[in-house]
């Protein structure tokens, strides 16, 4: 596989491949990248230290010119160009990640990619989604014609393209992280899952979730064992058993549970503006007291001339709004009563003309910006409404959790999106006194930072522990060493309260990682040191599933059925009565809970949980060699 970037991104992407899927990774950089220590994932850090520094001694053994030496895992290239490409592997590569930050660089790579080999899978790094959707057609239509030209080799070779953009990858996570405290998630079907460990108490079993994913060592240690390795060791169990499940009393458990928001619910949505909010308090009671004042004097003029009432009022209306009638030849009371009249309409004209000026303004604000409502509480503060904060307010507003939004820059792009969604926003430098308690802080949820400059994100964080010692803090800090030393210090001086710090390059790179190993992986989720892998299979074709009952194609610590997509079955075959059990959850896209005698037909598409070598095993693949942390193999070939 071979990963194009000028980022953090692509270190971690090239560090996920390998040491999670165990694939052969050629990393392609560019040169001003060599005196820059890249972000990389735990077990693959010393595996990337060695490999920059081999790289840098083989580029200057190579006559020191600045061109790669061949057969070298790291590339040094100012572009991604054709030549360049070409000397990756590209034509012999199985798929091929491009997460420049630029756009136009991705798509223009992305189109020779295309040309030089069209059974390969690719995986775009794009922000605008339009875009993507409209070059995601247009590649995979490429690679489609190329294979319909008489070329039988590519049969059964995913070419497909994907388009991702870090903010929509790294939005899930930071969610459920501010939410539920964790961001080892993975999405599917618009429902936002999260593996749970639990500890039972002493000769009890833990609670089931939606399912038991795992049972962690005895020990506790987290020490990691490799995955061919027997019962009887000391690591997690992976997709156990029943019986396993029920003979494990008082160990730990991983399962599996749906993210979902305790807190106070979003008000309901109103389509037109009150009539209450047109006016203010100030100003209704101004006009509730002119009409009184109306009132009295048509009764007034009721009982001095004693006409109909109707006409009392009439002629009061004529009076106060100064219309020539006047009352000559009538009596003293009358003409008081028509001057009061006229004086009355003089101090109206005033009022009248301010509640027109506030019904235009309020009509204007709303399509404005709003304030945080008194009382508000339980909500999260976003910090920042740039691509990464904006993605995360949509899916924040998707699981209908009230959020106030907190930006500094009049311009920034989400503001737009915080108007057309009616979410309270802040203006202002959140390192500035008041901004924060404007915002609401004391009384909130979570607080998530993920503005674009770490000492920004760590000083509002710390200021709003200060208000709130046991607010949930979500950071969004680049610097790995930094955002270590910052979750250590603050989970120490704030033990009972949760902390965490992550980078947007770190939350998306599982998923580009899954994307580049094809379009049905779902996500992984590490436990302890080893990888439990989520994937969306077709039933047809694989005998280990098709025709079998959901329990018969259970194999412990291989793989393991999760959920049917009743959306892909639409279908299918007439239901039988284990079919019955579960039709009322049909329309929800996703079925857990299957019966186990619930037969797959070859129609249905299924969830499932898998082991690396479980899912090699069941889609026909050759098992990936397990990483080893330390150690490189630049001389191995490729895999087609």
């Amino acid at each position: 596989m071979v990963v194009c970037g000028d980022d953090g991104l692509a270190h971690r992407l090239a560090a996920e491949l390998r040491g999670v899927y165990g694939e052969q990774v050629t990393l392609v950089v560019p040169p001003s990248e060599r005196s820059v220590r890249p972000p990389v994932v735990g077990r693959a850090r010393a595996t990337t230290a060695a490999l920059l520094d081999r790289v840098s001694a083989a580029v200057n053994r190579a006559g020191g010119n600045g061109e790669p030496a061949a057969g070298a895992p790291v590339m040094e290239a100012t572009e991604p160009n054709e030549a360049v490409l070409a000397a990756a592997g590209v034509e012999r590569a199985a798929a091929l990640a491009l997460v420049y930050d630029d756009d136009e660089t991705n798509i223009r790579a992305a189109l020779t990619a295309r040309r030089l080999n069209p059974r390969l899978r690719l995986v775009l790094r794009l922000y605008n989604r339009r875009l993507g959707q409209h070059i995601e057609e247009l590649l995979d239509q490429a690679a489609a014609l190329a294979a319909g030209d008489g070329n039988d080799d590519g049969a059964g070779v995913d070419a497909s393209t994907t388009v991702l953009s870090d903010a929509d990858t790294a939005a899930p996570a930071l969610v459920a992280t501010a939410v539920a405290g964790t961001s080892k998630v993975v999405q599917t079907d618009g429902l936002l899952l999260r593996a749970v460990e639990r500890t039972p108490r002493p000769g009890q079993m833990a609670e089931p979730g939606l399912a038991t994913l795992a049972l962690l060592s005895p020990t506790g240690n987290g020490s990691g064992v490799p995955e061919g390795s027997g019962p009887g060791d000391e690591g997690p169990s992976l997709l156990p058993d029943a019986e396993a499940v029920r003979g494990a009393t008082g160990r730990g458990t991983v399962v599996l549970e749906q993210v979902s928001y305790a807190g106070p619910s979003l008000p309901p949505a109103r389509g037109a503006v009150p009539f209450a909010s047109l006016f203010s308090r100030r100003l209704r009671w101004s006009l509730a007291g002119m009409v009184a004042c109306v009132v009295a004097l048509a009764v007034a003029l009721w009982l001095v001339t004693g006409i109909h009432p109707l006409k009392a009022f009439y002629l009061t209306l004529l009076d106060l709004f100064a219309i020539d009638d006047p009352a000559i030849g009538a009596s003293v009371g009358r003409q008081i009563l028509q001057l009061l009249s006229g004086l009355v309409g003089l101090l109206l004209l005033p009022v009248l003309l301010a509640a027109v000026l506030e019904a235009l303004g309020t009509f204007r604000s709303a399509s404005a910006l709003r304030k945080p409502p008194r009382g508000m509480g339980g909500h999260v503060v976003l910090l920042g409404l740039g691509k990464i904060g904006t993605r995360v307010l949509t899916r924040l507003r998707e699981l209908s959790i009230p959020v106030v939004c907190v930006e500094s820059d009049p311009e920034a792009r989400g503001l737009a999106t915080a108007r057309r969604l009616r979410v309270p926003v802040v203006l202002g430098d959140v390192t500035q006194e008041g901004v924060l308690e404007a915002a609401k802080i004391h009384r909130a949820h979570a607080l998530l930072a993920v503005t674009s400059a770490d000492t920004t994100n760590l000083e509002a964080a710390l200021y709003a522990r200060s208000v709130r010692p046991d607010l949930r803090v979500v950071l969004r800090l680049y610097d790995d060493d930094f955002s270590t030393a910052v979750y250590r210090t603050l989970r120490a001086a704030h033990p009972r309260a949760s902390t965490r710090s992550r980078s947007v390059s770190h939350l998306a790179a599982p998923a580009f990682a899954g994307a580049m190993m094809g379009r049905q992986i779902l996500g992984a989720i590490p436990v302890e040191r080893r990888v439990l892998l989520f994937a969306a299979v077709e039933v047809a074709g694989h005998p280990q599933l098709e025709g079998k009952t959901v329990a018969e194609a259970f194999r412990a610590g291989s793989w393991r059925v999760l959920a049917l997509d009743t959306g892909a079955s639409a279908g299918r075959r007439e239901e039988s009565a284990a079919e019955e059990a579960y039709e009322d959850g049909r329309n929800s896209g996703l079925v857990w809970d299957l019966p186990d005698a619930y037969v797959l037909s070859g129609t249905d598409r299924v969830v499932l949980a898998a082991t690396r070598r479980g899912l090699a095993e069941l889609l026909g693949r050759r098992p990936p060699e397990r990483a080893v942390p330390g150690a490189t193999a630049p001389g191995r070939p490729l895999r087609p």
